[in-house]
């Protein structure tokens, strides 16, 4: 090995639990440039001896990048959660080189006849369906590599990814830099009237840590920022308009003006999306996402968007007329129009009318320890594992992260996870996703290295003596998270390459986080562990209810919405050509006629801050969320129909699930796990009736 085997570089510890504590920037500055001109000459030799078999293509493959992997997924990883200018810097500089590598493995020429030369004779009928879907799915990533291109064209596919890669990175940070330069702050007391107590709790631990060192959650200050616990409630509570006018429009204008403005990124990212796109031989971006996921083509995702939208659109002018009466018989003025900022206050207010429910109601209910142990229960009871608390045992990159250890039945570890759970706007992007840190794979000694998931929330963080008190959304948040999480740590697969979530079709991979969602719903699950923080009073019954009541308020709104990022993400991936005369302001204009009942201000620009598309794995496949919606709702219902009182069908079902839609991964088509697991393929009933489009 080039790096020094007596190295204290963190970095270099590839297959042990990452050293978080003592990652610093510079260790990624010294091992990445090391472990890439490792793997830069291990590759070489791979070239000059390739073998076509699977150990001497995929094996060799995945032992060779795997060092370089650790060391940049953990700089990727600290970037999304302990950012700093230091770390952004080193990254800055890293990423092309790490692009340039990784582009060039897929555009090998002797990796490309090795793969079509297995798919020969004898050596492809001796490989298991498992491993003749990866050979295919190998080939077809190397076609949208551009292993055809030659010459000039080759280099310009070259340039192409790494701008693309560094303009991603740009946009994620305008957004994170946006949002925290944004603060307002509150001293008169009438401006905070109505805040929930938690509001005001969480206002005044920023105020305080913002240098507002005499801040209490009675007299403020309290500062109030575009960080998602923050705004949302803001904009939920806040009686004065002028106040909630003013966070609405710089929530809507997220790194669009100025130092940080994305409007640049977004033009050439669509731009060079469209072009790499014609150089692999097709006509836009969509299509090359849509050639890796589950849905056929764009009519397919079309189709489904119309029939949706067909269902939801009734439902969202009825919800916002039933608004507007509610708001004019309150405020007595028989002429009122909502301003796009009232909206959520007086839909909070009607919610509260006629379920007689908040989520400041609710919060005392779901403390975040509480709501952990019920997630971990009905992870037991639906597929027969155990989640043990296991912190000390590794480090982690803050004092909020826990790390939990998932034991099966017989007590032996399987996997094990990191949780993240709090909103750090500082340092910490917004948002919640799950990151597979490790990966389930065979070991020399024929043991297994047992795989190991990164969750991360933004949810509301303790305040003073307080545990974080969840709100019902967050609750549904961190079932989501680790909806994903079980289908990486549960996984049978020992294939590497398709164990947990490797090689599953994108469109598909939201099947388990929203399936897990429904037990949020779900009264013997939440009755189990929503209790009273300071009581231990369990939810009353009437109050459960009246949060099954509400589930579906608003409902077609909601539903719209995502039809409406859906929408946009298709219509600038596939129709949009941005060398016409059109703009992407053009587009969204046309979008928003199509699928808006209120549409958004003229300063609007909320794609500026829509990172999935632009600086996420979404582009081309914001669908996925309904796509993946779509096959939850129907695996849920397959629940429903076996009896959700009767505790041994539910078993039964919930190790199906496990056997199948969990355990299987990207080694089979998603289509046929589905169908495994419930018999037929999916329907969108389920759907419309959860969301009561029906």
């Amino acid at each position: 090995m080039i790096q020094s085997a007596t190295s204290n570089n963190p970095l270099y510890a590839h297959g042990t639990p990452p050293r978080f504590e003592e990652v610093t920037p510079e260790h990624a500055s010294e091992a990445v440039p090391v472990l890439l001109e490792q793997a830069a000459a291990d590759f070489s030799a791979f070239e000059e001896s390739v073998e076509s078999t699977w150990e001497g293509i995929f094996e060799r493959l995945r032992e060779l990048t795997e060092p370089l992997g650790y060391a940049w997924h953990i700089t990727g990883h600290l970037m999304g959660v302990r950012n700093s200018d230091e770390l952004r810097a080193v990254h800055e500089e890293l990423q092309p080189k790490v692009i340039e590598f990784f582009t060039s493995m897929g555009q090998s020429t002797a990796t490309y006849a090795a793969l079509e030369e297995l798919m020969k004779g004898d050596s492809w009928t001796a490989l298991d369906s498992t491993r003749q879907r990866l050979v295919e799915k190998e080939l077809l990533g190397m076609k949208l590599s551009g292993i055809s291109l030659k010459g000039a064209e080759k280099e310009r596919f070259n340039e192409i990814q790494k701008e693309l890669a560094e303009l991603s990175t740009g946009f994620s940070n305008a957004v994170l830099d946006s949002r925290k330069s944004y603060e307002m702050i509150l001293t008169d007391l009438a401006d905070v009237e109505g805040f929930p107590e938690t509001l005001r709790q969480t206002a005044a631990a920023a105020a305080k840590e913002n240098g507002h060192d005499d801040a209490t959650p009675e007299a403020g200050p309290w500062r109030i920022s575009l960080d998602g616990p923050v705004a949302g409630p803001f904009l939920m509570h806040c009686k004065s308009s002028a106040l909630r006018e003013e966070v609405y429009r710089a929530l809507v204008t997220v790194a669009s003006t100025g130092e940080h403005d994305n409007k640049p990124r977004i033009d050439r990212i669509l731009t060079l999306r469209r072009e790499k796109a014609q150089l692999l031989g097709y006509s836009s971006h969509a299509e090359i996402s849509l050639a890796t996921k589950m849905a056929e083509d764009v009519d397919s995702v079309d189709a489904l968007t119309a029939e949706l939208r067909a269902a939801a659109m009734p439902k969202a002018k009825e919800d916002h007329a039933e608004l507007v009466k509610f708001a004019r018989e309150q405020t007595g003025d028989a002429d009122l129009e909502l301003a796009n900022w009232d909206a959520g206050f007086w839909a909070e207010r009607m919610r509260e009318k006629q379920y007689d429910i908040s989520d400041e109601e609710l919060r005392p209910y779901f403390p975040f320890p509480k709501v952990l142990e019920g997630l971990f229960s009905i992870t037991k009871r639906l597929f027969d594992v155990d989640v043990v608390a296991a912190d000390g045992e590794v480090q982690v990159w803050h004092p909020d992260v826990r790390y939990f250890r998932i034991k099966d039945a017989k007590g032996e570890d399987i996997a094990s996870f990191y949780l993240d759970p709090f909103s750090r706007p500082a340092d910490k992007r917004g948002g919640a996703w799950m990151d597979n840190l490790i990966g389930r794979a065979p070991l020399s000694d024929d043991s297994l290295r047992l795989p190991t998931a990164v969750l991360v929330c933004n949810q509301t963080p303790p305040a003073g003596e307080r545990p974080s008190l969840m709100t019902h959304r967050e609750v549904e948040t961190l079932f989501h998270e680790f909806g994903h999480g079980l289908q990486h740590m549960l996984t049978t697969v020992d294939v590497p390459q398709a164990a947990g979530i490797e090689s599953v079709e994108w469109d598909a991979v939201e099947l388990p986080s929203q399936f897990m969602e429904n037990w949020t719903y779900h009264e013997e699950t939440v009755m189990g562990f929503a209790g009273h923080f300071e009581t231990g009073e369990s939810l009353p019954k009437d109050l459960f209810d009246r949060l099954v009541a509400a589930k579906n308020y608003r409902s077609g709104s909601g539903v719209l919405r995502q039809l409406y990022f859906g929408h946009l993400d298709m219509e600038l991936h596939h129709r949009y050509d941005p060398s016409s005369d059109e703009t992407v302001a053009e587009v969204k204009e046309r979008v928003v006629s199509f699928s808006t009942v209120v549409p958004p201000l003229a300063e609007d620009h909320f794609e500026c801050s829509f990172s999935h598309i632009f600086a996420g794995g979404y582009s081309a496949g914001y669908y996925s969320y309904k796509w993946a919606e779509v096959l939850s709702a129907d695996a849920f219902s397959a629940f429903e129909e076996a009896g959700l009182d009767d505790e041994a069908a539910i078993e039964e079902m919930g190790r199906k699930f496990r056997d199948t839609v969990l355990a299987q991964g990207g080694s089979r088509h998603p289509m046929e796990i589905f169908q495994d697991f419930r018999g037929r393929g999916p329907s969108t009933d389920a759907l419309k009736r959860h969301t009561g489009l029906v």
